[in-house]
């Protein structure tokens, strides 16, 4: 097994102990500050998401903060499988 596999294997079993889905289910994101990498994050999640963006200090990044009701925690690592394509992404 790979170690990003190992991974979210592990992420999915915390998830399944620590939340009960149905439940909302907050992601965070450093990306570039560029048009393209935002419109990529924002691909991420639904229109009924609460998606909040915050530049840093310099203007070189920004941080974003996705809500979002999640079905199961197998919903939740599809979102982070998608984002880890985006390049420049950091998960928190």
């Amino acid at each position: 097994m790979s170690e990003k596999e190992e991974f979210y294997k592990k992420l999915e079993q915390k998830l399944e102990d620590h939340h009960q889905f149905p439940s909302p289910y907050l992601f965070k994101f450093i990306i570039p500050n560029n048009n393209h990498s935002l419109a990529l994050v924002e691909d991420l999640f639904t229109s009924k998401a609460t998606v909040t963006f915050r530049e840093s200090k310099t203007g070189k990044y920004v941080s974003v903060s996705g809500k979002e009701m999640m079905q199961s925690s197998a919903d939740v690592i599809a979102v982070y499988h998608k984002a880890e394509k985006i390049e420049g992404l950091m998960s928190l």
